[in-house]
């Protein structure tokens, strides 16, 4: 797989060429992706970087990292990726202009994108423009409800089951391994403490069942209001695990809401539930 930031990067072919946002690489996503497939040339994807919403003006938080929207492309069979850089340029430029400017320079002859899809200054381009203008366009139906702004709702309201079966698997939260308060190796729970990009949507406080590595995890996300903290913070006790994750990027998926955060009457009712939290993630299985 090639990823590249200018299509003119990329080794000449005929190519169909998947475009959109992809954020969060949803089920509605990976329909427009198979509908590149399904042209029969090296298929490719043409997303952008940042949001395309957070350079005109909207707040957005994204479902995934650029980097973990590249992994799950990949694992969707696409060849190449083409990663535009979403600035006031770009989005300056006439659909007719992108067309020839950017798809043509990427070798695209079938292009495939959800039915609203738009481009170009004042978002005013569609696929009937580029239909007149030569292209092979595959119109790929919205999947009912299965969006990346539904999406976002669910994830903000805590309903992690249900965001799983729209992503067609588990949500995920990243970051690289921070340093903490080693309050959870004091209590016998060591923790990864993750360093999240600040844009990325982070679901409710809580405690959740997940996994990372390959294993179990069990998810705290909150300000850990027993030791009075203020801080909002992502930590993952991975079981059955003994290494040094600092400085690592962790993935973690989550599977299952546990419980609130609570503040204890005791460090001895703290420990308890901790363990609890341990059993019921060991008994926790991958949404699907």
């Amino acid at each position: 797989m090639t990823v590249v930031r200018d299509p003119r990067e990329l080794e000449e072919a005929r190519r169909s060429v998947a475009i959109g946002t992809f954020d969060g690489v949803h089920r509605g996503h990976l329909r427009v992706i198979e509908a590149a497939k399904a042209a029969h040339l090296r298929p490719a994807v043409m997303t952008f970087e940042p949001h395309p919403r957070a350079v005109l003006g909207g707040e957005v938080r994204l479902l995934t990292t650029t980097q973990r929207r590249v992994e799950l492309l990949a694992a969707a069979g696409v060849e190449d990726i083409i990663l535009l850089r979403f600035d006031a340029e770009l989005a300056s430029l006439s659909p007719e202009l992108f067309a020839e400017t950017v798809l043509r320079a990427a070798g695209a002859e079938v292009i495939a994108a959800g039915d609203t899809f738009r481009f170009g200054r004042g978002r005013s381009g569609d696929l009937d423009l580029l239909e007149r203008l030569g292209f092979d366009v595959r119109r790929v139906p919205l999947v009912e409800n299965v969006s990346s702004s539904h999406l976002r709702k669910l994830l903000s309201a805590g309903e992690i089951e249900d965001a799983a079966r729209l992503l067609g698997r588990a949500p995920e939260v990243e970051g690289v391994v921070v340093q903490g308060d080693r309050r959870g190796k004091e209590l016998g729970f060591p923790t990864a403490n993750l360093g999240v990009q600040g844009d990325l949507l982070v679901p409710p406080d809580g405690v959740y069942a997940g996994s990372a590595r390959g294993h179990p995890a069990a998810v705290s996300i909150g300000t850990n209001p027993h030791f009075g903290g203020t801080e909002r913070r992502v930590e993952a006790h991975l079981l059955d695990f003994d290494g040094d994750l600092y400085g690592d990027r962790l993935v973690v998926e989550l599977w299952e809401r546990l419980r609130d955060q609570a503040s204890f009457e005791s460090e001895t009712d703290l420990v308890a539930a901790i363990a609890d939290d341990v059993e019921r993630t060991r008994r926790a299985t991958r949404p699907t």
